[in-house]
């Protein structure tokens, strides 16, 4: 369908999508002091915008706004439709608790402290 429009009209459209995907969408990369905005997440990859920097590879992480979502390693990268498509190699979940060494049982009474 879009075969139909001159190149300057398909390059506006383009553009303009990009845009509206830049402002609805909280999802940033945190990458070695930079921040990046996601166009796109999904399950083994995302997609930042291909004019945003230099590419990037490493460990990085991943941000809704301020929360901390996910820490990830990105292997590779290629371009399409003005897109960077990167690929994780792992991605973790950040915990919001810190760890215990030990088994937290539901039932267990609060203790307070006596006076």
């Amino acid at each position: 369908m879009f075969n139909f429009f001159p190149e300057a009209v398909r390059r506006g459209m383009d553009e303009a999508r990009r845009a509206d995907e830049r402002r609805s969408n909280r999802l940033s990369i945190h990458a070695q002091e930079q921040v990046h905005r996601i166009l796109s997440l999904w399950d083994d990859g995302l997609a930042l915008d291909a004019s945003d920097r230099a590419p990037l590879r490493g460990l990085v992480d991943i941000f809704d706004g301020p929360r901390h979502l996910y820490q990830c390693l990105l292997i590779t990268s290629r371009e399409e439709e003005g897109r960077r498509i990167y690929d994780f190699k792992w991605i973790a979940r950040v915990s919001e608790t810190h760890p215990v060494d030990f088994e937290q049982q539901e039932d267990t009474p609060l203790l307070l402290p006596r006076h």
